[in-house]
């Protein structure tokens, strides 16, 4: 067998190579992550030429009929070039929502739209909930109100509609909503190029997209989609921190000789390029299950998530620390890197809590 990715798929990792560095360079990003936005908007209008927001849609809705195996390719390299902008919170998160709203994905593969998932609220941050919400969805006329508030949703200032989780006459359901008929605080979050922000519904019409009796499957599929693309995004940003170091140590100099050449220095280097191929290697194989829809996806997804975090968060600590003072600076992009790999661990629980479903998966509970 042949594990390798094609030729077209190392086509489409070398044409986001070439965007993100083109437009999204270290200077870029800092620029951005000073205004007000947060991001470049006419990058999605590249992006959707380009074709990426169409890639795992159907044909007949005016996607690319390809994988997730072509979008894997793409969160990694996004990571990589650390991209400000919500593709995430749209082709992770809410597109695998929308299977059952085929006008939903038409939209979204035209650029017609940006997306985002709101499912925390007060107390509760699980992907997969196990209550009630407060948010809630009531019938009127012919569509659905919601009345509620979500908390720390991704991209919220940035999506045009949002995907709610919320509480319907039958049970929880999804629904989704134009971002402009509701109210969109942002919140002061760490990561300046991944914002969160609090959105209030004040009974805003929404359109019904899963209900009671598929909520579950739905949320399970998004989760799985979601820790598989965290991982390749942080095999993208541990892979970035791994090379500033590497070329750090390679020509910062100290008494007479490149400071890579003591172990101290060079150990520590080492271990990152360790950890990050570790890393890749779980999260290709979580990319390939989600993309073949093999049994193990969940857990591959989450074993993936776990060890590709922590791998990001332990790859940028060392950078910093073999930087020496430059490292802790604001104006080095290596803090940047390191404030979206502790988001990416943090993601719906940091690896213990992923670690603890893949021992259930398993040994059984």
């Amino acid at each position: 067998m042949d594990f390798a990715f094609s030729e077209e798929q190392e086509m489409l990792r070398s044409q986001a190579r070439s965007f993100v560095t083109d437009r999204f360079g270290a200077e870029r990003v800092a620029q951005l992550a000073e205004t007000e936005a947060g991001w470049d908007e006419s990058s999605w209008d590249a992006m959707t030429e380009l074709g990426w927001m169409g890639l795992s849609i159907p044909e007949e809705q005016g996607g690319a009929g390809f994988g997730f195996l072509e979008e894997a390719v793409l969160f990694e390299e996004l990571g990589y070039g650390l991209y400000p902008g919500p593709y995430f919170s749209t082709v992770a998160l809410a597109r695998r929502a929308l299977d059952g709203a085929p006008e939903q994905l038409k939209r979204l593969a035209s650029g017609g739209s940006r997306l985002t998932l709101a499912w925390i609220e007060g107390g509760r941050a699980k992907l997969l909930p196990e209550t009630g919400m407060s948010t809630q969805a009531q019938e009127s006329g012919d569509g659905w109100t919601l009345t509620g508030e979500k908390h720390l949703v991704p991209d919220a200032s940035a999506a045009t509609d949002v995907v709610v989780v919320a509480a319907g006459p039958e049970g929880l359901g999804l629904w989704v909503a134009r971002c402009e008929d509701a109210k969109i605080e942002m919140d002061p979050t760490m990561d300046r190029t991944r914002r969160l922000g609090r959105i209030i519904f004040d009974g805003t019409p929404a359109e019904q997209v899963a209900g009671a009796g598929d909520v579950r499957s739905t949320l399970e599929r998004v989760q799985m989609t979601a820790y598989a693309a965290l991982a390749l995004e942080a095999v993208g940003a541990g892979q970035a921190a791994f090379e500033l170091a590497a070329d750090h140590v390679k020509t910062r100099e100290q008494f007479g000789k490149p400071i890579g050449a003591y172990q101290a220095v060079s150990h520590q280097v080492v271990d990152s390029y360790i950890g990050i191929e570790l890393a890749r290697s779980l999260a290709y194989w979580a990319a390939w299950c989600v993309a073949e829809g093999d049994e193990r996806a969940p857990m591959a997804a989450a074993a993936a998530k776990s060890f590709a975090g922590e791998a990001a968060v332990a790859s940028c600590e060392r950078a910093i620390q073999v930087h020496g003072g430059i490292g802790f600076t604001y104006e080095h992009p290596l803090h940047r890197y390191y404030k979206r790999a502790q988001w990416i661990d943090s993601f719906d629980g940091f690896g213990s809590v992923q670690r603890a479903s893949v021992a259930t998966a398993l040994l059984g509970s």
